[in-house]
């Protein structure tokens, strides 16, 4: 029987780092695969629409949800769904639905805000009202879109997850903002 040699725990560091290099993986997977470009638009797709709606057409009033308030609300919805289904396992095609989610109707209420140009006393302005409205529409969808993902995340086609649970948030989505205007 032998005994390997005891290991010095600079075996354990990789040589850059104990040259004081620290050099990046060789294999990066941020950028180069189109899944992340996928999770990436789900999240970003509800600020960037909030933010050229209230840049080309700005609503006038917050009485009544709009077309663009039904159009934020939903690609709250199914973009947190579809980043959601990129993701393996049930407990992260849940949560990851729901962050990308919140994330998303975080950006949309900051468009909202940025939009709204001076603060008004008493009022909301109608860019920060419909952002807000169409972000808690978003998220109401994505709660029951988060347990579709999670039910579907065994499934083989990442598309038919998407599909499943996008439907569902929108669905949620488009019942929820009407009330949030008092309608």
């Amino acid at each position: 029987m032998t005994v390997a040699p005891p290991q010095d725990e600079g075996d354990l560091v990789p040589v850059s780092v104990r040259l004081g290099t620290v050099v990046p993986p060789e294999d990066p997977e941020d950028w180069t695969r189109p899944l992340t470009w996928v999770a990436a638009i789900g999240m970003l797709a509800a600020p960037l629409l909030a933010a050229a709606w209230f840049l080309a057409a700005a609503p006038p009033e917050a009485t009544d949800a709009s077309p663009g308030s039904f159009a934020v609300a939903l690609a709250i919805a199914v973009g947190g769904a579809t980043t959601g289904s990129t993701q393996i396992g049930r407990l992260r095609a849940f949560t990851g639905t729901l962050a990308a989610a919140l994330f998303a109707a975080l950006l949309t209420v900051a468009v909202g805000a940025a939009a709204a140009g001076e603060r008004q006393l008493g009022s909301a302005s109608p860019t920060l009202a419909h952002a807000v409205a169409a972000s808690l529409a978003g998220l109401a969808g994505s709660v029951p879109a988060s347990a579709v993902n999670a039910l579907a995340a065994g499934w083989r086609s990442r598309p038919a997850r998407a599909a499943a649970s996008a439907s569902v948030g929108a669905a949620f989505a488009v019942a929820v903002l009407p009330r949030l205007f008092g309608g």
